[in-house]
């Protein structure tokens, strides 16, 4: 996997729900899936509590950039994958 860490790899593989082989267009399909489900202004009509909102608002930022990050992760590695 040339300079990519494997264990990164298979955490980006499970917190996108995806299996092997991977496809950029399944990785892309459960990227969007993902970012709908954790976007931060989603939970905006959840609650009329500001303190739950602006908890939620930033869990939802955190794994919203937590899912970024894989994301861009299995990209790499697949044009890695494709180069080989």
């Amino acid at each position: 996997m040339n300079s990519l860490d494997s264990t990164a790899i298979e955490q980006a593989i499970q917190l996108l729900h995806l299996t092997k082989p991977l496809s950029k267009e399944a990785l892309t399909q459960r990227y969007e899936e993902a970012r709908r489900t954790w976007y931060p202004s989603r939970y905006a009509g959840l609650t009329n509590n500001p303190g739950k909102y602006m908890e939620m608002y930033k869990k939802g930022e955190a794994k919203t950039k937590e899912i970024q990050a894989a994301y861009q992760l299995l990209l790499t590695y697949l044009e890695i994958q494709e180069e080989s």
